[in-house]
């Protein structure tokens, strides 16, 4: 069976007992939830969870990486011209891109978004947070975010990145957190705000900034790393998949946080990454009984099985290593893979994850895949690299 309900909540894949736990609570004060194959615990609301509200928002639900999301673009290149010199050209995106966090781009870029007046509202320029914004804007961060180049089933290369809003996305989410009344910690009540109070409407409008940001993050990545190939961009697929949007479901408007979830309506496109050694695919949504189940949502990737504790030998894991992940074990993948590898930490080996296809197999009613890709370069901060927020 590819879904089950639990007390009222359809969710797909394995359940994993934490997350739905973590969902239930949400659900007293939410119109829907659903969790996504992909599910796992997060902050407040789990990852891969999909909640509903009438006339409330949930800032903890968007999360601290507000417009977290991907974006794949097709260049018009084969895949034999990029495999000869794939060493050189990881090198030099690992050296031009910024990873890691707290992390600055080297070159300044200039962009409209920062001409709008809600750069003018009291949270940002208290926490001088449009300065923070144009100094890291194009950079990547750590954690499961990455540069990737793929070849696809019929010899194209496609590049992929994952990131979000960065800085400003998570000191925004800190603010209003904190100004709605939330605790920090995982097993916390999620933050609601009333959509008509001034507070609630001013989250929205810098939710969206940060929506925009983040956007203008990932187009300029795409094309810093076009250019360091040698060539066009002829194709892009693009989404968030750490937001809220007021949505019509079941003729009534609802505003629909997806946490780790990609939104996936009748025709509308996504990239959904696996892992830094597996295939990743380019989905297409489609109308089904399942999908209105699921509030027109899908996976983000192929979620894990194992934490990042548990990777690292502090606590035990459902992994398939059950433990420790070596940096050995992680690089004996990878090498099988065929994978030319920059930075990452063993917290983000494919050990640690589910394998994508098994995942997709439980959305098969609500999606179609149009695109495989197969990793060829992956890009990623380094293990030296702190960040506790990285889930």
């Amino acid at each position: 069976m590819p879904y089950q309900v639990i007390n009222g909540i359809p969710v797909w894949g394995e359940p994993l007992p934490d997350a739905v736990a973590q969902m239930q609570n949400c659900q007293p004060k939410a119109v829907r939830c659903a969790l996504m194959a992909d599910h796992h615990i997060g902050y407040a609301v789990p990852i891969g969870g999909v909640v509903a509200y009438r006339d409330r928002i949930s800032p903890s639900g968007v999360g601290f990486d507000i417009a977290c999301g991907n974006k794949a673009v097709r260049l018009d290149l084969r895949a034999e011209d990029i495999r000869r010199d794939i060493p050189a050209v990881m090198d030099e995106i690992f050296a031009r891109l910024s990873f890691g966090v707290g992390m600055k781009n080297d070159e300044r870029v200039e962009h409209p978004l920062f001409k709008e007046p809600l750069w003018e509202l009291p949270v940002m320029k208290e926490g001088k947070l449009k300065k923070l914004a144009q100094e890291q804007l194009g950079t990547v961060g750590s954690g499961n975010h990455y540069v990737d180049i793929f070849s696809d089933e019929e010899g194209r290369v496609w590049v992929g990145v994952h990131f979000g809003s960065r800085g400003l996305g998570h000191r925004l989410a800190t603010y209003f957190i904190k100004a709605g009344g939330g605790r920090d910690g995982m097993h916390v009540d999620p933050v609601l705000l009333d959509t008509r109070s001034q507070l609630a409407q001013d989250y929205i409008a810098c939710m969206r900034l940060a929506g925009r940001y983040a956007y203008a993050g990932r187009d300029w990545v795409c094309r810093k790393v076009s250019e360091i190939i040698g060539a066009r961009i002829v194709e892009e697929v693009h989404n968030h998949h750490n937001f809220a949007w007021e949505e019509t479901h079941g003729g009534e408007k609802l505003w629909v946080v997806r946490k780790g979830a990609t939104p996936a309506f009748p025709g509308q496109r996504g990239f959904v990454g696996g892992s830094m050694g597996d295939p990743a695919v380019i989905v297409e949504g489609v109308d089904s009984t399942e999908s209105r189940l699921g509030m027109y949502s899908t996976v983000h990737g192929a979620g894990r099985v194992m934490s990042r504790t548990a990777a690292a030998g502090r606590r035990k894991g459902r992994g398939r290593a059950g433990g420790t992940i070596s940096r050995q074990m992680m690089m004996q993948w990878i090498r099988e893979k065929g994978v030319e590898l920059r930075g990452a930490g063993t917290d983000e080996s494919p050990h640690c994850y589910k394998r994508l296809p098994e995942v997709l197999k439980s959305h098969a009613p609500s999606i179609k895949v149009l695109h495989t890709l197969t990793p060829v370069g992956v890009a990623m901060a380094g293990e030296e690299v702190f960040d506790p927020y990285k889930d």
